[in-house]
């Protein structure tokens, strides 16, 4: 079995990467790659009346500061679902801290879009998006940070 994390995140042409989802847009559930069974596991639900504004996931091949693999955003022009693999363009990134335990430590997001969408082909960096995109997802951040049901 492929442990996805290990995946090369970089392609050929030098502008995109590959992304693995796992969380769809839309959806309460996060979701978490588990890279020893190779599944997706519920990892929470947010409240009711929250759901991801994107779809969610990491660029495999890749360490943050957090130890994970970096997180990513991903504009689509259709849900993508879980365990998808999908080559996107890179467009931005919304820098952020985390803290638990005490300790503090960056958790960037980057934001990209498929590479190959049709609805955000011209699309090349997160103003063409403007700001009221950029502060929703700003909020959607400083309120999702930890109100997951984990039960």
């Amino acid at each position: 079995m492929t442990d996805l994390i290990k995946l090369p995140h970089r392609l050929d042409d030098g502008h995109t990467c590959r992304a693995i989802i796992e969380t769809p847009r839309g959806h309460r559930s996060k979701f978490d790659y588990d890279p020893e069974s190779g599944l997706f596991e519920l990892a929470g639900v947010l409240p009711a009346g929250m759901a991801f504004p994107l779809s969610f996931g990491f660029i495999p091949g890749t360490k943050a500061e957090d130890g994970d693999p970096i997180d990513i955003l991903v504009l689509s022009d259709e849900d993508l679902p879980v365990g998808c693999l999908v080559t996107v363009r890179l467009l931005g990134v919304i820098e952020a801290e985390q803290t638990e335990g005490g300790a503090t430590c960056r958790n960037d997001r980057l934001i990209g879009k498929v590479a190959k969408s049709h609805s955000y082909r011209d699309v090349e960096s997160l103003t063409a998006l403007g700001t009221a995109f950029t502060d929703d997802l700003a909020l959607f951040f400083e309120t999702y940070l930890y109100p997951l049901a984990i039960e």
